[in-house]
């Protein structure tokens, strides 16, 4: 049987290992390596192979990973407002969550980066994996890289739907109303169960010393929300 000529054949092994990384990782099979050598190269150590730094490409993913998530969540969430778009956004695309993703994707076993010198990898990792979206970009289109997009993040959040609601800062509406009319606010947790590994914790919400909303959830932060929303519906404020 003769052998079948691929693209993946005429790569180096360092070149082989990063096409692999980019298929595994973001579901991609990338036609130009030199996009990727590029989106992993840092400054550090870019003038000493005589190459280019990912910087140009980490602003162009930056400016596309912004414009897929926008795009989806518009869509996908037509009830919220703008602010609770751009809240969800951030959580979804600031820099501590990028970095998060790309350290759990081991980004730092394919960056080319000089060791040499104390450097932060994590802070690198989340400015590697925006380069590697423009990467994206620029070798298959923008339908390639809002598909890779949307991969990376609902596998790393799961139910965006959730965090949507997590989102919703019902508890800072509520501490805004209590504060314009002078009425005091307190958060009492009524008890709390086991749940297996899980807790789960009741609180009721208390306005002038007169209990209101009630609210469940795995951490009293969650359970103030849900209690400080249902506390807002009865006083018709939601």
């Amino acid at each position: 049987m003769p052998f079948k000529f691929t693209f993946s054949s005429f790569l180096s092994k360092e070149e082989k290992r990063l096409y692999k990384f980019i298929q595994r990782e973001f579901s991609y099979r990338p036609k130009r390596i030199d996009f990727f050598i590029e989106a992993l190269t840092h400054k550090s150590k870019s003038k000493k192979i005589n190459s280019t730094s990912n910087e140009r490409l980490e602003f162009l993913g930056d400016a596309i990973l912004d414009a897929i998530v926008a795009d989806f969540l518009f869509l996908e969430f037509p009830q919220s407002d703008e602010g609770q778009l751009t809240r969800i956004k951030s959580k979804l695309v600031n820099r501590a969550s990028l970095s998060m993703i790309g350290g759990q994707m081991q980004i730092r076993k394919v960056l080319i980066y000089d060791d040499s010198r104390p450097i932060n990898l994590e802070s690198l990792e989340g400015n590697a994996l925006e380069s590697i979206i423009g990467a994206i970009y620029l070798d298959g289109g923008f339908y390639k890289a809002k598909k890779a997009v949307l991969k990376i993040i609902v596998s790393h959040y799961g139910d965006l739907a959730s965090v949507l609601k997590e989102e919703i800062d019902f508890k800072s509406k509520l501490h805004i109303w209590c504060q314009r009319n002078r009425l005091p606010l307190e958060y009492r947790l009524q008890s709390e169960e086991k749940n297996g590994e899980k807790w789960e914790y009741f609180m009721e919400v208390f306005i002038d010393n007169k209990p209101y909303g009630k609210g469940k959830g795995r951490t009293k932060k969650s359970a103030e929300q849900q209690a400080s929303k249902e506390t807002l519906e009865l006083m018709g404020e939601f």
